[in-house]
């Protein structure tokens, strides 16, 4: 994809799926009691579904209420591209015995200590997703960790 300085290019579907398929954390963002909350999870792809790992408690009871979005995004310093993609949906509990099953052969192992016996599946009513070109940073003032100093080393 060739993309202007000033342009956000758009990605296609299938390469925000390509996208979330590399990546194993994103923010999930729900309804709390009508406020807009952000909980990190790390996630695997299940056919054209998005699974997680919780147990029964704000994040799990707000994916089953209300839709929710996943967003993950990440930077590219050889190319200086930066990209994002949100899966926006709606939450099911994984009840079926062998959907459990399923869903425990794609070795979602938890990255946070604590019990997370519940699978969720996020069924997406759209996936977007773009991709732009970074600004130069200031090399004096941008902070060390930023990603955008690599490609100036």
């Amino acid at each position: 994809m060739n993309i202007d300085q000033d342009v956000v290019g758009r990605l296609a579907p299938d390469e925000c799926w390509e996208l979330l398929n590399g990546t194993a954390v994103g923010r999930l963002a729900v309804l709390v009691d009508g406020i807009p909350d952000i909980f990190p999870v790390n996630f695997v792809l299940s056919g054209a579904s998005v699974i997680f790992r919780s147990d029964p408690g704000t994040k799990y009871r707000s994916t089953l209420v209300d839709p929710s979005a996943l967003e993950i995004d990440g930077y590219n310093s050889s190319t200086g591209l930066a990209w994002s993609v949100v899966v926006r949906g709606q939450s099911q509990l994984i009840v079926d015995p062998q959907e459990i099953a399923d869903a425990n052969e794609l070795n979602l192992e938890p990255w946070q200590a604590g019990r997370k016996s519940c699978y969720l599946r996020l069924v997406p009513t759209s996936v977007t997703g773009r991709r732009f070109k970074t600004v130069r940073p200031d090399i004096w003032r941008t902070p060390l960790n930023d990603p955008r100093r690599e490609q100036f080393q």
